[in-house]
C-alpha cells in the first residue's frame, strides 16, 4: 500500500478510550481500545481519574501501533473527540487538582435550580442553546464553588475530558465551540465564553481554556508523551470536538436532510442545523458542531436525547429473561428473534421506556417505566417487540420537538447496537415513516476526530471527505399500514406518561 501520510483519532468515551489509524483516504490501518471505571463515592455523584483516561490511552494507542498489519508513513496528525460536560479542575503547575466530576454526576440539583433562576431560564436558552442540567460543567464548578471553597481557591484552569488528554499529549490547554457549548458557560452564537454568565457565576475567564476551531493545530506531542505513547516528537494535534458533534461527522451526517438516531444505551437524536435555533420550552440541545458554519456547512446541531434506549433490552435481558448475558450478542439476537414472530402493537402491549427518568420532551428526572395492557397470554415474544416499539415510541416523542423547530428530514441513519438489528430498523422507518440505513462503520466518534485531524493540516475538506467515506447499509423502507398503526398509538402512549405523571413522584417520595 502506497501512501504519504497517517492519521491518529482519539475518542475519549465514557467507559473507554477507543483509537483508530488511518490513511488519508480512509483505509484503516490499526485499532486499539483501553476500559476505565466511573466510581461513585456516593450517592448520585459519578467521577472518574483522569490519570486513567491517560494511562487508558497509552495502552489503546500503543495497541494500536501493534496491530498494523503492513509498514505505513509516519503519523502526521492527531484527533481528538471526548465525552462531553465533565469537569477537570489543575492547580497553579498544571497538577491534578481532584477527581474528574463526569457527565452522569447528580450533585448539584440545587445549582440547576440555582443557575436557571440566576440568569431566567428563557435567556439561559437563548444564550447557551439549553437548559441546564446536572453534570454539566456550569452546575459542577457552582457546586464546587460552594461546597469545596479550597479546592475552588487553588484552581487556575477548568478543563473537558478530551481537552485535558491534549493538555497530556501537547503541554496546551484549549477547547472547541462543540465541547464549550456543553459546558453551558459558552455563547453558542458567537462561540466565546458568555460575560452574563461567566459574571453570574464568578467564574475568572483566564481559568477557562481558550475557544478555537475543532480543525485548528493545538501543539504538537512533547518529547515525554511521545516516549510513552510511542509516537514521534512533534507530531501535530488538532483541537478536536465532542463526542457527539465529531459521531456526527463521522456518520457523514453534515446536513439537515439527514437524522442520525444512535440506539445504544441511552438514545440520540442529532440534526445539523444552519442556524442556532433554540427551543424555548428547554427539552432539546443546540449545540455548536464539529466545523464552523459556513454558507453551505451547518455549523450547529440539535439534539433530543432519551435516556433508556439499549438498556431497557438489557433490563429484559437481565431481570425478566434471567439470561446471563455471557453470549454477548447472541441473547440479544434470540431476543429479537423472539420478537419476530410477534405482530406490530405487540398484540395491545405498550411499554413506555423510562427506567431512569427521561430528557426529551419531558426533562422528568421521576419519569418511569409502565408496561400497559400486560395480559396472561402475553409472552417474550410480545415483551421483546413492545419493548423495542416503546423505545422507538420515545425517540419520535422527542423527534417531534424538532419537527416543531422546522426539521423535515428526508432519511434516517441509524447507529449504535439497536441498528444491528434489521427488525428494529424496520420498526424505526415505520414509526418515522422515513427510510433507515444502518451505519456500518463502528467507532464513528474516532472517525469524526480523524477528519479533523485531516482537515487541520489542509489535507482534505472534513464534510465532503466524511460524505465520500461514510459506509450505509441498504434503505429499509417504511410500511404504510404500520406506520398508520403506530400514529394510532402515539396518543395512547403519550396519555400514559401524562396521567401518571403524579404518581411517578408519589412513588418515589414512597
Amino acid at each position: 500500500m502506497t501512501m504519504t501520510t497517517a492519521l491518529l483519532g482519539i475518542d475519549l468515551g465514557t467507559s473507554s478510550v477507543k483509537v483508530i489509524l488511518t490513511t488519508e483516504t480512509g483505509c484503516i490501518l490499526g485499532r486499539g481500545s483501553a476500559e476505565y471505571p466511573i466510581h461513585y463515592p456516593r450517592p448520585d455523584w459519578a467521577e472518574q481519574d483522569p490519570d486513567d483516561w491517560w494511562r487508558a490511552t497509552i495502552a489503546a494507542v500503543r495497541q494500536t501501533l501493534d496491530s498494523i498489519k503492513y509498514p505505513s508513513a509516519p503519523i502526521s496528525v492527531v484527533g481528538l473527540a471526548g465525552q462531553m460536560h465533565g469537569t477537570v479542575l489543575l492547580g497553579e503547575g498544571g497538577e491534578l487538582l481532584s477527581p474528574a466530576i463526569i457527565w452522569p454526576d447528580r450533585r448539584s440539583s440545587l445549582q440547576v435550580e440555582e443557575i436557571t433562576d440566576l440568569i431566567g431560564a428563557e435567556r439561559l436558552i437563548e444564550l447557551t442553546g439549553s437548559p441546564i442540567a446536572t453534570g454539566f460543567q456550569a452546575a459542577t464548578v457552582r457546586w464546587i464553588q460552594q461546597n469545596r471553597p479550597d479546592l475552588w481557591r487553588r484552581t487556575r484552569a477548568i478543563v473537558l475530558p478530551k481537552d485535558y488528554v491534549r493538555y497530556r499529549l501537547a503541554g496546551q490547554v484549549h477547547t472547541d465551540p462543540s465541547d464549550g457549548s456543553g459546558t453551558l458557560l459558552l455563547d453558542v452564537h458567537r462561540r466565546v465564553w458568555s460575560p452574563q454568565i461567566l459574571t453570574a457565576l464568578g467564574i475568572d475567564e483566564a481559568h477557562l481554556p481558550h475557544v478555537q476551531p475543532s480543525t485548528a493545530v493545538a501543539g504538537q506531542i512533547t518529547r515525554r508523551a511521545a516516549e510513552v505513547l510511542g509516537l514521534q516528537a512533534g507530531t501535530l494535534v488538532v483541537t478536536g470536538a465532542a463526542d457527539t458533534a465529531s459521531s456526527a461527522l463521522g456518520a457523514g451526517i453534515v446536513s439537515a436532510q439527514t437524522l442520525l438516531l444512535t440506539i445504544s444505551t441511552g438514545g440520540q437524536i442529532i440534526l445539523p442545523a444552519p442556524k442556532a435555533l433554540t427551543d424555548r420550552a428547554g427539552r432539546i440541545h443546540t449545540f455548536c458542531g464539529a466545523l464552523m458554519p459556513e454558507p453551505t456547512r451547518a455549523g450547529w446541531y440539535h439534539m433530543a436525547a432519551i435516556l433508556s434506549a439499549g438498556m431497557c433490552l438489557r433490563w429484559l435481558r437481565d431481570q425478566v429473561f434471567g439470561l446471563s448475558g455471557s453470549s454477548g450478542r447472541t441473547d440479544y439476537d434470540q431476543m429479537v428473534a423472539w420478537a419476530e414472530s410477534a405482530p406490530p402493537g405487540a398484540d395491545g402491549l405498550l411499554f413506555l421506556p423510562y427506567l431512569a427518568g427521561e430528557r426529551t420532551p419531558h426533562m422528568d428526572p421521576y419519569a418511569r417505566g409502565i408496561l400497559l395492557g400486560l395480559r396472561a397470554s402475553h409472552g417474550r415474544a410480545e415483551l421483546v417487540r413492545a419493548v423495542l416499539e416503546g423505545v422507538t415510541l420515545a425517540c419520535y416523542d422527542a423527534y417531534q420537538v424538532l419537527a416543531e423547530l422546522g426539521a423535515h428530514p428526508d432519511r434516517i441513519i441509524m447507529a449504535g447496537g439497536g441498528a444491528r438489528s434489521q427488525l428494529w430498523q424496520q420498526i424505526v422507518a415505520d414509526v418515522f415513516n422515513l427510510p433507515v440505513q444502518r451505519l456500518e462503520q463502528d467507532d464513528q466518534s474516532a472517525w469524526g476526530a480523524v477528519l479533523l485531524a485531516g482537515g487541520g493540516i489542509g489535507l482534505f475538506d472534513p464534510q465532503s471527505t466524511a460524505q465520500a467515506w461514510a459506509r450505509y447499509g441498504p434503505p429499509i423502507e417504511p410500511d404504510g399500514q404500520r406506520h398508520a398503526l403506530y400514529q394510532t398509538l402515539m396518543p395512547l402512549f403519550r396519555d400514559a406518561y401524562q396521567r401518571h405523571r403524579k404518581h411517578f413522584r408519589r412513588l418515589r417520595d414512597l
